[in-house]
């Protein structure tokens, strides 16, 4: 179709589509959905090749959060049963980040629930970088710490950190409806902050908190503008105890084409499918490796991600391969322009952050990497829905009956990421 070639030929060129373009994408018929998975795959692999960038999980602070975002479960005031425990120590911490490295994982993120760190948390955390950096050469390391003062970032950067995470999550036009106790204005400027500081940027969205297609043009235009060099991309669990904890809005289908138009906006940026791609994407997780280039390996903050050996079989048997240390993630050009910035991470490899959070946000929810919300998690999903009347409708309407959420390590006394 007309639109598929103009928005390759865009996506090879690194020009951005125009908003009908970008919508249109989001309203393809299931008819059209592998010429638009087929599509993106041309762009995807025009920058990327078939290569899959592993990332790994550390939650360095669970739960506690004084942030009221509305999808997290770590949020002010959640119900949600998720472990709860202060910073782990750098020694704990890099035992953790061990594990996800020893899996293939190429960068650590390191999470921590909160509004944003105190210069003492700074500290902390930098001491935890360089623990992780002396047991695993080469490893990179993204901080997803909430929202930054001055100069806080630009002592991550000293302290060895090659990436900050911070999602926009969703539009400016709908933010307040999701969190009050920050703004987007104040996320859009901890990002600008780490771009300043020569840090990787990375921020992405959520899907599936009941926005428009509007809505989320809106976001990842704004996400191109702020030239973030990885973008993941959330989808949504719905955690009971939480505000948005019936909001099963996604479904596979509908999965691909936000990933397939965040592609075509962000040609040459590193697109992670984060939290929630096991419960939203299900079986159709191998053809949308066909669009993003980078996943999250194992659990995610506070719920039980795809085992990591089945990731790894997952992109073996899909014709994918491992993205190695040695290789750079991102494009030539954008490699380029990190190192001449003085980022670490673009001059190594690689580019985005990601935080696999399960979506953490200004605080807690400035992670959002990762689910939903601080950490999507949630007990058991919700009861399936009412039949449709038609077959086309039942095609169409959410399943929660496929996929019942696991909490982490709920009850137990599993260490992080187990």
């Amino acid at each position: 179709m007309d639109l598929l070639n103009t928005l390759v030929e865009k996506g090879l060129r690194r020009e951005l589509p125009t908003r009908e373009e970008a919508l249109a994408v989001l309203a393809t018929s299931d008819d059209e959905l592998l010429d638009v998975v087929a599509a993106a795959g041309k762009v995807r692999r025009q920058w990327f090749g078939r290569r899959v960038k592993l990332n790994y999980l550390v939650n360095l602070k669970s739960g506690l959060c004084p942030e009221d975002c509305s999808y997290c479960s770590q949020r002010l005031g959640s119900k949600a049963e998720i472990l709860k425990y202060t910073w782990l120590k750098p020694d704990e911490a890099s035992q953790a980040a061990a594990a996800g490295v020893a899996g293939g994982a190429k960068r650590v993120c390191l999470v921590a629930s909160g509004r944003g760190p105190t210069d003492r948390d700074v500290e902390r955390v930098g001491r935890t970088i360089e623990a992780i950096k002396e047991q695993n050469e080469g490893i990179e390391v993204c901080a997803c710490l909430g929202l930054l003062s001055d100069g806080q970032a630009e002592r991550l950067r000293d302290a060895g950190a090659d990436a900050y995470n911070h999602n926009l999550n969703t539009s400016e036009a709908t933010y307040e409806g999701i969190t009050k106790t920050h703004t987007y204005a104040d996320r859009v400027d901890t990002v600008q902050k780490a771009h300043a500081a020569g840090l990787s940027a990375c921020s992405g969205l959520i899907a599936g908190m009941g926005e428009t297609d509007e809505d989320l043009v809106d976001v990842v235009y704004a996400l191109r503008e702020l030239d973030s060099d990885s973008v993941p991309v959330n989808f949504l669990i719905p955690f009971e105890g939480t505000p948005l904890a019936k909001e099963w809005n996604l479904t596979p289908q509908r999965c691909l084409r936000i990933l397939a138009m965040v592609r075509f906006v962000c040609p040459d940026v590193e697109v992670r499918i984060a939290g929630g791609r096991e419960v939203h994407l299900r079986s159709m997780q191998p053809l949308a490796l066909n669009i993003a280039n980078s996943i999250f390996l194992g659990d995610y903050l506070t719920s039980e991600g795809q085992a990591g050996q089945a990731d790894l079989d997952m992109i073996a048997d899909a014709g994918f391969e491992v993205e190695g240390a040695g290789t750079t993630t991102l494009p030539k050009h954008r490699a380029d322009a990190l190192a001449a910035a003085g980022g670490g991470c673009g001059s190594q490899a690689s580019a985005g952050c990601g935080s696999d959070s399960s979506a953490e946000g200004a605080g807690c929810g400035s992670h959002a990497e990762a689910g939903g919300g601080c950490g999507p998690c949630g007990g058991h999903a919700p009861a399936a829905p009412e039949p449709a009347e038609t077959a086309e409708a039942a095609a169409n309407q959410a399943r929660t009956d496929l996929v019942a959420v696991r909490r982490r390590g709920a009850g137990t006394d599993l260490a992080p990421n187990a």
